[in-house]
């Protein structure tokens, strides 16, 4: 790159940062950091696990960027599907019971998908606005059995379930709770089968509605459940009448080595909450799915109008952007490859526990893993501070871009790399993260 390159590329960002602080509000992010450093990265361009920014910098997306592109980045199939059904009917409205092809053929495709007897969709934009759906949804289905009184929702402490009011609402991780006047009836439970049934026995069954929880925890630290965990759910909820919601935005469609992650447990929800994977990011589409006895009772119960859509729920392009992801996913045998690619992951990180005392409480499922900093594992006992997020910075000056969460105390490094990832580059972040803990710790850790 020439010097006069450089100058230009680094006008473009100098550019380009400075409408961002001026005018862009981010997500999940931090105001002043903002205003004070301008934005991390300004991504260009994506291909396989790979991230390039404005500035010429590659990074591998080591978290398949928010858990959701699954297939991997620059998939031309995804644009070209995009394109061919935004020639022939870019939008129409799915309200007063029109529809269109592509949203008629992935409800097909999602009730092939689905585990037992889950039967039909509800397209949403995301996942927070498929889990207020359900929310939604058990409270009318149980208003119309005649128990207006069931509208209460469980959710397991440390789940994360979206970030609409709704969603926050139901989402276990206070940090995500710290705003004025979220929705009512929402409760709280640990992960463990004794906590619920106290929770049941307090409240009493005839006020709850639903229970919801992911399969296997991610935003919260993934998390997996103890074992026989939803073998247990499942009876206990079928015992009280409360409706049992699978919050699958980031397990599903593959991410744990099986089409949904409820699938590694051996029972089937009554609802099941859809996203990410469903396009891999390349469509902002999500979805809620009822079971065919909660779909016959509801055709039979309602009289007039479901009075619940978004604009966008079966947006045609959207639609036909994850038919396609789907049907990449099944013919380039990409779930096998998760299973192969996960279990060299988990060996990566036995790996790192040799070569550094800190690394503990090893855990995953397919390309869904994380490894905990401790500073003694024997005890469980953490640093003072925070260590993981060091290490994620130290791995971007080596290339790899990664995920620390240290929600309710914890110090994790998270990892959720597209499907896509050979061996050759599992090791490669595996041996990024020996370097950059090593880093961290010659500048010292307390």
């Amino acid at each position: 790159m020439t010097m006069k390159t450089m100058d230009s590329v680094q006008a473009k960002y100098e550019e380009l940062a400075a409408l961002d602080k001026k005018h862009f509000m981010h997500p999940t992010s931090s105001f002043k950091q903002q205003q004070e450093k301008g934005p991390g990265f300004i991504f260009t361009e994506g291909k396989g696990i790979y991230l390039k920014d404005v500035r010429g910098k590659q990074v591998i997306d080591a978290l398949s960027s928010l858990w959701n592109v699954n297939i991997g980045h620059g998939r031309e199939e995804l644009a070209e599907a995009a394109m061919e059904q935004m020639k022939k009917l870019a939008f129409s409205s799915a309200f007063a019971t029109n529809s269109h092809e592509p949203g008629i053929r992935l409800a097909e495709k999602v009730a092939e998908m689905t585990p037992g007897d889950l039967a039909m969709t509800f397209f949403t934009s995301g996942g927070s606005d498929a889990n207020d759906t359900a929310f939604k949804t058990a409270r009318y289905y149980w208003k119309l059995k005649g128990k207006p009184e069931k509208k209460k929702i469980i959710s397991r402490q440390k789940s994360y379930h979206g970030v609409s009011v709704g969603a926050s609402s139901a989402t276990g991780l206070p940090a995500f709770r710290d705003f004025p006047s979220l929705a009512p009836d929402f409760y709280y439970v640990d992960s463990s089968i004794e906590a619920l049934k106290e929770m049941i026995e307090r409240e009493g069954a005839e006020t709850i509605a639903a229970y919801i929880a992911e399969p296997v925890q991610g935003s919260g630290g993934v998390n997996l459940p103890p074992e026989n965990y939803f073998k247990d759910i499942r009876e206990i909820c079928d015992q009280n009448d409360i409706l049992f919601i699978a919050d699958e935005v980031i397990n599903g469609f593959g991410r744990t080595g099986k089409n949904f992650g409820i699938e590694n447990f051996g029972v089937v929800p009554d609802m099941m909450v859809i996203a990410k994977g469903i396009s891999s990011g390349y469509a902002p589409i999500g979805g809620m799915v009822i079971s065919e006895p909660l779909k016959n009772e509801l055709i039979e119960l309602t009289e007039g109008v479901y009075m619940h859509g978004y604009t966008y729920s079966a947006h045609p392009m959207c639609c036909a952007v994850a038919l396609k992801n789907l049907e990449i996913i099944e013919e380039e045998n990409l779930i096998e490859n998760v299973r192969n690619m996960g279990a060299e992951l988990q060996k990566g990180f036995n790996w790192l526990a040799d070569r550094h005392e800190e690394i503990g409480n090893i855990r995953g499922i397919g390309l869904l893993g994380a490894v905990e900093i401790l500073k003694d594992k024997e005890t469980n006992t953490r640093f003072s501070e925070p260590v993981s997020g060091k290490v994620v910075e130290e791995a971007l000056n080596h290339g790899l871009l990664a995920r620390s969460i240290v929600y309710e105390g914890q110090d994790t490094l998270a990892f959720a790399p597209p499907f896509c990832i050979n061996k050759e580059e599992v090791d490669t972040i595996i041996s990024i993260i020996d370097q950059s803990l090593t880093e961290v710790k010659k500048k010292g850790i307390k």
